[in-house]
């Protein structure tokens, strides 16, 4: 499809969902609720905080109370197109849906996904992308349409019986057959996009070198450091984890609403128990707890590490820990020099 036709195609979209996408909001790019296409923010810059914030929200009520029973409330799930989302995010949310889908499934999560279309975008590789390390820079599934500009027009991988009909709606604007130019611009584009990448690491050896290293003293070193603020939870495509609170109505104890926001594993109050006991009362042991579920246990269970190698744990830790600071000193033995 030619980029001129980009804009017209999207907002015919519309009838499927209310769009959704990468816009800025004060300064800042973040995934929400879009009134114009040419709003949308479609490049290879990455949000502060990542797509599951759409189906995984920071913060909502989950159902209302009284003394007769409870009510689920699903006001917050609605049809949407969501448009802009980067292979890193994909995977992201594939693996969510490995934890939310199992079952009981979780309602909430499920069905904001199963009310989502998903369109992917290409993205240019970032300063601190590790994609290609963690082998999350291509998708292949999880997604309704994906867009890979090569140039002078876009590639569309179609992924869905829905994707189908939203090209079927505007079938004037693609070309179904594919050229030889075409399948040589793509293969340019990979090779160009491939050499670009700044950072890596061994993420294939990870899950045995945490294994052998989880009584290294090299936790210790980056405890000392970290300062449990939690960021490296807030801005990971997979973290998930949630806490609940019940509000209850002041002009009657016996009715309210019960509340659900992000928690995170790396919060010194997450896993104290009844009675006082902390199972994590130690940074060390938060950490070694965080980068396991990245970088091996999450593996175990589901297939594939938690890590997408968005490096947005990268850019946003205030005392630089993240995958990379951690997989080169337990691969070396050595801690950073800085």
């Amino acid at each position: 499809m030619q980029h001129k036709f980009l804009e017209v195609f999207l907002e015919s979209t519309a009838k499927y969902g209310a769009p959704y996408g990468p816009v800025r909001r004060n300064g800042v790019l973040t995934y929400d609720r879009v009134e114009k296409i040419s709003d949308l923010v479609l490049s290879g810059e990455k949000t502060m905080i990542p797509a599951k914030k759409l189906f995984h929200p920071m913060r909502f009520d989950v159902f209302k109370f009284n003394e007769d029973g409870f009510t689920p409330d699903y006001s917050s799930i609605e049809k949407r197109v969501i448009i802009g989302l980067h292979p890193c995010e994909i995977h992201g949310l594939l693996k969510l849906d490995r934890i939310f889908d199992n079952p009981p499934a979780d309602p909430y999560y499920m069905g904001q996904r199963k009310n989502s279309i998903i369109i992917g975008w290409s993205c240019a590789v970032c300063q601190n992308g590790l994609c290609k390390s963690t082998g999350t820079d291509i998708v292949e599934e999880g997604f309704d349409l994906f867009f890979v500009d090569v140039g002078e027009f876009y590639l569309v991988w179609i992924g869905s019986s829905i994707g189908y009909d939203m090209i079927h709606d505007k079938e004037e604007f693609f070309e179904s057959t594919v050229t030889r130019d075409d399948l040589d611009a793509y293969v340019d584009w990979r090779a160009r996009r491939d050499s670009s990448f700044m950072k890596s690491f061994n993420f294939r050896n990870m899950p045995d070198i945490m294994d052998m290293s989880y009584q290294s003293p090299i936790w210790e070193y980056f405890a000392n450091k970290c300062i449990s603020c939690g960021q490296c939870s807030m801005v990971c495509p997979t973290c998930n984890c949630y806490n609940i609170t019940d509000h209850f109505d002041v002009s009657n104890a016996n009715t309210g609403r019960r509340e659900r926001y992000w928690d995170s594993c790396m919060f010194m109050e997450y896993s104290l128990v009844a009675g006082g006991h902390n199972f994590r009362g130690a940074r060390a042991d938060r950490l070694k707890l965080w980068y396991t579920h990245k970088l091996k246990t999450f593996g175990s269970q589901y297939a594939k590490p938690g890590c997408v190698g968005c490096g947005r744990c990268v850019e946003t830790c205030p005392v630089d820990i993240n995958v990379l600071t951690i997989s080169e000193a337990l691969t070396t033995g050595e801690v950073p020099k800085k």
